[in-house]
């Protein structure tokens, strides 16, 4: 199984497009580590610089409509390749999110109010998230702070994310 835990970016903004995420011109790429350099390449946010923020981020918080545009399995994949499993945000582009899930990857979705609190009271933090997926809890840490958030997934998405995606759960079910 996957690792669901890790360092936190906190990227404050919506509609962040599958262009940006993994732009197009990538898209011909063969291998999912050939994407690994290009991830958020085209991002457009104060303060933001794709080479030195993304390392070692395991975790995505983000506010609304990730992942719309295109609809790629490459923008999972970027996210994969770079040891980021989990984007936590207000919602999700219908594709995109259900492309996490196959890909057996967490795309949370959380009410406004409750990413709004991660922004103000963990942005400016070094922030660790964990998912202890069988509580359906997110744990929030820092060095002096510590929340557990609840989140909804159903039971498919759930067993998904558990065998690693949908490769892993026709293995073991067919």
């Amino acid at each position: 199984m996957k690792k669901f835990s890790g360092k936190v970016l906190f990227l404050d903004r919506s509609d962040i497009n599958t262009d940006e995420i993994i732009p197009a011109k990538y898209l011909t790429e063969i291998t999912k580590e050939a994407l690994k350099p290009f991830l958020l390449e085209d991002l457009v946010l104060n303060g933001f610089n794709n080479k030195e923020d993304i390392n070692d981020k395991a975790v995505i918080v983000t506010r609304e409509n990730f992942g719309c545009g295109s609809s790629r399995e490459h923008a999972p994949w970027a996210l994969e390749v770079n040891g980021i499993n989990v984007v936590i945000a207000e919602n999700f582009a219908r594709i995109f999110r259900q492309n996490m899930y196959n890909c057996g990857m967490f795309a949370i979705q959380l009410p406004k109010e409750k990413i709004d609190y991660l922004f103000d009271t963990y942005s400016d933090k070094d922030t660790t998230i964990t998912i202890d997926i069988d509580r359906s809890k997110i744990i929030v840490t820092t060095q002096d702070r510590s929340d557990e958030i609840d989140f909804v997934i159903g039971e498919f998405d759930k067993t998904l994310v558990k065998e690693g995606g949908w490769v892993g759960y026709a293995d073991k079910n067919y």
